[in-house]
């Protein structure tokens, strides 16, 4: 394991991690699978090389261009909600651009100069946003609003928690953080293999694909394409089983492993600039809620997150891996059963329910699937909540055997 680890895993939400390190690979099943159809001719490896070369890469260094897409599958009104529209434009809090990040296309520039230097740079249209760490200072600007964010990056700001986390855990949608996050997650529940090889950003690359063992997962594979020269990654592709383009992806359209200018870190808040404190943020957490204030007195919303009378909001899980589900057990002994009898709710509401779920029974009783590509959710009737990134046939399955 690198000696960084700690300081390059904090550095690595901003942009790249100076290394991939941590990768638990005697507990995964290393398929010893060599493919390189219609790609680059590069010479074989294992999967268990191709991993050790990734947690041994040693890249502080680089520029380019990168492009997040997602496709959750999510309603028109979720999406909308995600800010399927850009990035910039708002609070310039890092926190309120991570859920839009969640639907769509995002194009950002990157730069990275070891562990204490990154910066990202959204391009979504004529505004941009832009998020420099730069020693112990963070900043977020949106260009649009004209609005700058500022935080301490050594975790010793007023009015934080000990458990809150800093900016610099909040936006890790790099290839290199999220093949991180994915190894680390990998166990005996998947398959790890070589797939084809391929080039991105021009360069020459290898493919990690891991795959789940267990059938009824809404995620068919998992593909990392790696440099062949450095160990970077360079691409991440999430593919659902159902087929289609990825669920999501991300990955390098240029880079450069050369040292970025010495003025690329340098920001200073524009003239006229609104500029919002880090700890000045913290204390107005609470104010995030008035947002949707009224949302409460719609009938059965309570139920369904266990906020309403006698709630319990318990949580069993049941599976493993890529199969696994969780139960969420209200207590409220209402559902979205009680909103369709309702005669005092409003009929749209009653109708933006029948268009997001669908009506299924079983062994559990009656309930409706919300679904996504990746995510289902069974409400059943008697207030309980099963929810994972299984199909709904696995979802009922589960509901149906659950104790």
């Amino acid at each position: 394991m690198a000696a960084n680890t700690k300081t390059s895993r904090k550095a690595a939400r901003y942009a790249v991690p100076v290394a991939v390190a941590g990768v638990a690979a005697a507990s995964v099943a290393m398929v010893p699978a060599f493919a390189n159809a219609g790609g680059p001719d590069l010479p074989k490896v294992t999967a268990q090389q191709l991993i050790e070369k990734v947690a041994a890469s040693d890249v502080q260094q680089l520029t380019g261009t990168a492009k997040l897409s997602t496709d959750l599958g999510l309603p028109t009104l979720a999406s909308g909600l995600l800010g399927g529209g850009g990035i910039a434009g708002g609070s310039a809090d890092p926190q309120d651009k991570v859920a839009q990040l969640a639907n769509g296309t995002h194009t950002f520039r990157v730069a990275a100069d070891g562990p204490d230097r990154q910066k990202l740079t959204f391009l979504d249209g004529r505004d941009e946003y832009t998020l420099v760490h730069n020693g112990t200072d963070v900043w977020g600007y949106d260009s649009k609003s004209n609005e700058a964010f500022h935080e301490k990056a050594d975790g010793k700001d007023a009015g934080r928690g000990a458990d809150d986390k800093k900016t610099a855990d909040r936006l890790g949608a790099s290839p290199q953080q999220l093949a991180q996050d994915l190894l680390k997650e990998a166990g005996p529940t998947t398959d790890i293999g070589v797939g084809d090889t391929a080039q991105v950003a021009g360069r020459d690359a290898y493919q990690l694909v891991l795959k789940p063992k267990q059938s009824g997962s809404t995620i068919g594979s998992v593909q990392i394409a790696v440099d062949a020269k450095n160990g970077v990654p360079l691409r991440v592709q999430v593919l659902s089983s159902q087929g289609g383009k990825p669920i999501a992806e991300a990955g390098f359209s240029q880079v450069s492993f050369t040292k970025p200018g010495a003025d690329t870190f340098a920001f200073t808040p524009p003239k006229g600039a609104k500029v919002t404190e880090g700890a000045d943020g913290a204390r107005k957490g609470g104010e995030h809620g008035k947002d949707f204030k009224g949302l409460e007195s719609i009938p059965g919303l309570d139920a369904l997150t266990g906020a309403g009378a006698g709630g319990k909001g318990d949580v069993k899980v049941f599976g493993e891996g890529w199969a696994t589900v969780a139960r969420i057990d209200t207590g409220a002994g209402k559902n979205l059963g009680d909103l369709q009898n309702d005669k005092n709710a409003p009929k749209e509401a009653k109708q933006f329910m029948d268009s997001l779920g669908d009506k299924v029974s079983g062994k559990f009783g009656q309930g409706r699937i919300f679904s996504t590509r990746v995510v289902n959710a069974l409400i059943t009737d008697d207030g309980k909540v099963y929810v994972g990134a299984v199909t709904k046939d696995q979802l009922v399955k589960t509901a149906d055997s659950a104790k």
